[in-house]
């Protein structure tokens, strides 16, 4: 009995020691938290009180009866989803679309990072990355109107070079077009996190792969990708999680009927099924079904990298 006690008593006063260290902590850093309050605030409010919302699917949502007063409906709208062959079709498109460009523009800004490393000259290099970093700050509202602008039938490039059919109007041109657009768009913003991967490679391993008689090639293949290997597997990652959202704004901007077989992606059908008919539970339940989806694939790849013997991101 007098060992348990003592047991118990030196339990309390870790416990208080470890409660005084980390308030001391807190005191002594504590404009640094305060610094971190707003985007804890962010994340809460705007991404976990919001899941609170995923029981709309499981209801016969009514506005005015709100999410608590409505009445509990199952699985009913998960089955109307997977029996509408319009779904079908837009998960065929997103899964298709998601393809083209995570095999074509999850590469480019690596490759472009990779490029504008072995530029040695600081004020081309500059200029370079302005350039490209640039569009990244349009919104695909301004981006659209150029694009629709620039590929009219009457007055754009289509015009100017004889072209039958505008890019926006063929839907064998159409996905092309999403892809190419998508990497103008963003290649710039993305060799960002690359370049400062690269930035914190020991100069030293250059210089003794140089001395060794490594040239520019050898010197990217051997040293400068293995080192940002886990960054790159860590982006990819995060990017196949993301493997059912394929870019509504850019889509809604620039689709028309006439695409809508190749173009109406899970997004853009749910904005046109689910909200602007009120269908706000079936909205939610597809909603949660890319959410899972993309869940699954995250666990997936997560695992398969961890396998290989990189770092996941746990």
């Amino acid at each position: 009995m007098h060992h348990t006690a003592v047991m118990r008593e030196s339990k309390r006063n870790r416990t208080r020691l470890l409660f005084r260290h980390n308030w001391n902590e807190l005191r002594k850093h504590k404009y640094y938290f305060v610094l971190l309050l707003p985007g804890l605030l962010y994340f809460l409010l705007f991404h976990y009180w919001p899941m609170a919302g995923v029981a709309i699917a499981f209801k016969d949502f009514r506005l005015l009866d709100g999410m608590m007063g409505s009445p509990w409906a199952g699985l009913k709208w998960f089955r109307i989803l997977l029996d509408s062959p319009d779904f079908w079709i837009s998960l065929k498109n997103t899964a298709v679309i998601s393809l083209y460009k995570l095999l074509f523009n999850f590469p480019a800004p690596v490759v472009l990072a990779l490029l504008l490393n072995e530029v040695y000259r600081a004020a081309f290099k500059r200029v370079v990355q302005t350039i490209v970093y640039f569009p990244h700050f349009l919104s695909w509202v301004i981006l659209g109107g150029i694009l629709v602008s620039l590929f009219s039938n009457n007055t754009g490039v289509t015009a100017m070079i004889g072209l039958a059919t505008s890019p926006l109007m063929d839907p064998a041109k159409f996905r092309g077009l999403l892809v190419l657009t998508e990497m103008w768009k963003e290649i710039g913003w993305g060799t960002i996190i690359y370049l400062a991967a690269i930035s914190g490679i020991n100069p030293e391993l250059y210089e003794a792969a140089r001395m060794d008689g490594a040239n520019r090639y050898q010197l990217i293949r051997h040293i400068t990708i293995p080192s940002i290997a886990s960054t790159i597997v860590i982006m990819l990652i995060l990017r196949t999680g993301q493997i059912l959202h394929v870019g509504f704004d850019q889509i809604y901007v620039l689709y028309n009927p006439l695409v809508f077989d190749v173009a109406d992606v899970l997004d853009t059908y749910v904005y046109r099924v689910g909200i602007t008919m009120g269908r706000y539970s079936f909205a939610t339940a597809a909603g949660l079904f890319q959410s899972l989806v993309g869940l699954l694939l995250l666990l997936l790849t997560n695992s398969a990298a961890k396998k290989m013997g990189e770092r996941g991101i746990w």
